[in-house]
């Protein structure tokens, strides 16, 4: 198991000068990455390449974060690695949902006669991966993640694979970590803009409605909500509408209190 400490753990002090740690592969991750999926996927082929490495077989690994009113994010180093996590979401529960509730790592060592997710685990056991791990990464913003582990041999994780699995864990969830403020920010600056330029379409719209009403701008907003409810459609998109039609120079909508 030495060459999983080299891998996986924080670099010793004997390491040449000139190479990479841990720590700083993964910061750059989260540099070189667009957004939060992106940085998923990569972590998710780096990952798997560490443990595959360290444990001497190929090893698929997927990556399941869940925030708050947002649907589960899945990554994985692979399609396959992929498959395993969504199929899982469909049952609802497994290893990898039991570790992001629990906050404690879950192991598999024989998928075939698991009890605990008798239908999930016989769905990848009869696809050759025979033993799981999943580790939780402890996140803020209201966000949960879990590496997933899955090997095509019987108890392929074993105790000390399992504590430098952990460890790495505590290493990557600092990158994403970072990666998801950085996506919480993005999405709220996104928000503001959205939210911004709805109020710039509708102040617009209002004013169209003034200059054919002749009416104040508290009783032109009146009129388009009035007509929204009416069309059964979001006031933006009324807005819109009223303000494509002018112009084209031929209106096909006329708002009357």
């Amino acid at each position: 198991m030495d060459e999983m400490n080299v891998e996986l753990a924080l670099p010793d002090a004997a390491s040449a000068p000139d190479e990479v740690s841990v720590p700083e592969r993964l910061q750059d991750l989260v540099i070189d990455s667009e957004d939060v999926g992106g940085f998923l996927e990569d972590l998710a082929v780096f990952s798997a390449a560490a443990v595959s490495k360290a444990v001497g077989m190929n090893v698929h690994c997927g990556i399941t974060l869940s925030r708050r009113r947002r649907t589960a994010t899945v990554a994985g180093s692979t399609h396959e690695a992929r498959l395993i996590d969504e199929v899982q979401q469909a049952y609802g529960d497994g290893p990898c949902l039991e570790a992001l509730r629990s906050h404690a790592t879950v192991h598999v060592p024989d998928t075939s006669t698991e009890g605990r997710w008798p239908d999930y685990c016989k769905v990848i056991a009869e696809r050759g991966h025979l033993s799981a791990l999943c580790v939780p990464l402890e996140l803020d913003e209201g966000a949960t993640a879990a590496l997933n582990f899955f090997a095509p041999q019987l108890d392929a994780f074993d105790d000390a694979t399992i504590q430098n699995c952990e460890l790495y864990a505590s290493q990557a969830e600092r990158s994403l970590r970072l990666a998801v403020r950085i996506g919480v920010k993005q999405q709220h600056a996104d928000d503001l803009q959205d939210a911004m330029q709805s109020r710039t379409v509708i102040d617009l719209a209002c004013g169209i409605i003034m200059g054919q009403n002749r009416c104040s701008q508290d009783d032109a907003f009146q009129i388009l909500k009035k007509a929204s409810s009416a069309r059964n459609q979001k006031l933006r998109d009324v807005a819109e509408s009223l303000i494509k039609s002018v112009a084209k120079e031929s209106p096909v909508a006329h708002f009357e209190p």
